[in-house]
């Protein structure tokens, strides 16, 4: 993949590129650490990094040069001089103004460009999954629908909302996972109202909805998935209204493709809903891309304009949330191929009593 930085570099108007942020360090290296730097040109690439990793580093880096860091960044000076840089473009959306401070300070003669554009050619870089990349999101989403089967026969009649997202935690924490894609969200009743509720002491009651929204992470890729369930009965209302998110999400799954806009297929699911009377009751985007981090490129929102591409891994995730009342949410990830998409998860959306 860094090889995609360099072939940029070549029609850059910068010289060499600062990479700093732990997950673009990640994901270029395939080596997590919460501390060091990435230095690329046209033709070098050099993985900057303390004592604590030099040997990891230096057995698991493979596509770039592993360096012992020194005790101060003046090093990285000595490094892009070597790489015949005069001006290193940064993450100008992820480095903090004291790391930008400390390199205006030892990079002194050396233009610093923070314009943003770096950003978004790794954002559009990173968008694009490999083979691989898929193979490892799908891993982590088996083990989040393992959870879901799981938390059915857990979930009933006077558990709390905290208890349901302490048990999917340790489900898939000992189930395969390296970690957590994020708080796992478990709501219920007048709490599924709120899309990112957190779980509280509230006892399950017969007649709620109980909304989960939960992903793993397996080698540094995480999923990401919602399901609502109902316990003992449900109204005509939470019919109608899971009904019509799910169609929602079918017409969203139907829409996107190479080459569609992010907007349209937002506008697919936001249609079906406001046709049916709930509009101003899906309050956020339809969906996100997923990988290295649970939010990433592209979006699903009636504000992005970019197209979706071949290899692009988005969530699908509509919702109506009735303040007081309830909420539903379902959702899916999807990868986009040619001529439509991948759905890469296969846990039941039909309405389900417990």
């Amino acid at each position: 993949m860094i090889e995609f930085v360099k072939d940029y570099l070549k029609v850059s108007s910068s010289d060499a590129a600062l990479i700093v942020s732990p997950e673009n360090r990640f994901y270029f290296t395939n080596f997590a650490s919460s501390d060091g730097f990435l230095l690329v040109s046209a033709d070098r690439a050099v993985f900057i990094t303390d004592g604590r990793y030099i040997e990891a580093a230096q057995k698991t880096v493979k596509n770039c040069e592993v360096m012992l860091q020194s005790q101060t960044i003046s090093q990285i000076k000595d490094v892009l001089t070597a790489l015949g840089g005069k001006s290193v473009a940064v993450e100008a959306e992820r480095m903090t103004l004291k790391q930008y401070a400390e390199f205006a300070q030892a990079l002194d003669g050396i233009d610093i460009v923070c314009d943003g554009e770096l950003d978004v050619v790794i954002e559009k870089i990173r968008s694009i999954k490999s083979k691989s990349q898929v193979e490892k999101i799908i891993k982590a989403q088996r083990i989040a629908e393992a959870a879901f089967e799981h938390i059915l026969t857990f979930i009933k009649e006077g558990v709390t909302e905290k208890e349901v997202a302490l048990e999917l935690d340790y489900y898939m924490l000992s189930h395969g996972a390296d970690g957590l894609s994020f708080e796992t969200i478990a709501v219920s009743g007048k709490n599924s109202s709120k899309p990112h509720g957190v779980p509280s002491d509230k006892k399950i009651e017969k007649g709620d909805f109980v909304t989960m929204d939960f992903g793993a992470v397996v080698e540094g890729y995480h999923s990401d998935m919602t399901r609502t369930v109902a316990v003992g009965f449900v109204t005509d209302e939470q019919k109608n209204v899971y009904e019509t998110v799910l169609k929602a999400q079918a017409a969203a799954q139907a829409a996107a493709s190479s080459g569609v806009c992010c907007a349209d297929v937002d506008k697919a699911a936001r249609d079906v809903i406001e046709n049916a009377g709930y509009g101003e009751y899906f309050n956020h985007s339809t969906g996100h891309g997923v990988g290295v981090e649970i939010h990433e490129y592209p979006r699903l929102s009636k504000l992005c304009k970019t197209a979706l591409s071949v290899g692009n891994v988005v969530t699908d995730e509509p919702g109506i949330y009735i303040p007081e009342k309830f909420g539903v949410r379902i959702e899916d990830m999807l990868l986009i191929t040619e001529n439509g998409c991948e759905n890469l998860t296969r846990a039941p959306k039909e309405l389900i009593i417990l």
